[in-house]
């Protein structure tokens, strides 16, 4: 899968005594504006979510709390990322398929979105995702 795609950042981590702080700037380094913040959690025992690609939103997911895994597809190869660092988020660019797995108790899944919502956006289809990937 081309880095461009999906890649692992690493954001500031500023370690203090009282407690450590990660900042996520945008057009520095998350390299997109952000115009959606969303987050996940009490993610039930063996769900999923995600399941769906998009065609024209950036995301950068960060599991700010516990543990996830990121399986992501261009279509041909598979990768999967373990997401345990808040300090550190997967950047997953337009047209790669995502299913978020295996959560640990209490974690929290914060994304970072380029666009608001809109469904149409979206890529539910497997299929339909794979054709336009070809």
């Amino acid at each position: 899968m081309k880095q461009e795609q999906v890649r692992l950042i690493d954001l500031p981590k500023i370690v203090d005594p009282r407690g450590n702080l990660t900042v996520a700037e945008q057009m520095k380094n998350v390299p997109f504006d952000i115009a959606r913040v969303y987050w996940t959690y009490d993610i039930p025992s063996g769900e999923r979510r995600g399941g769906h690609a998009h065609r024209t939103c950036q995301e950068i997911v960060i599991a700010v709390s516990g543990s996830f895994d990121v399986v992501v597809s261009d279509g041909k190869e598979h990768q999967t990322f373990h997401l345990n660092h808040p300090y550190q988020g997967l950047y997953i660019g337009t047209n790669v398929w995502r299913t978020l797995e295996d959560f640990s108790s209490g974690s929290v899944c914060l994304v970072l979105a380029s666009e608001l919502f809109d469904e149409d956006e979206y890529i539910y289809d497997y299929d339909e995702f794979l054709q336009l990937t070809r």
